[in-house]
């Protein structure tokens, strides 16, 4: 899988009005004033997109930062 970064950036732009400079792998995602659940709705179609991995809001709501998530995709790729 690539780096955390790539993944990151992937995630940023999900966000439309969040500056993609506060997003890192402590970021506790949806603790951001954007965060909703269409948001939640475009990260799990965008990692099965780029990254073909079905994730299910389960994996989300077990998820506290961008790392977590990212250990989770990860696993699924395995």
């Amino acid at each position: 899988m690539e780096k955390i970064n790539n993944f990151i950036t992937n995630i940023a732009e999900q966000f439309d009005e969040t500056p993609p400079n506060l997003f890192t792998p402590e970021t506790k995602f949806k603790d951001l004033d954007e965060w909703s659940s269409l948001i939640a709705l475009s990260l799990i179609a965008m990692i099965d997109l780029e990254y073909n991995v079905k994730i299910r809001a389960e994996d989300i709501r077990k998820s506290t930062t961008i790392n977590d998530l990212y250990e989770i995709v990860k696993a699924k790729m395995q």
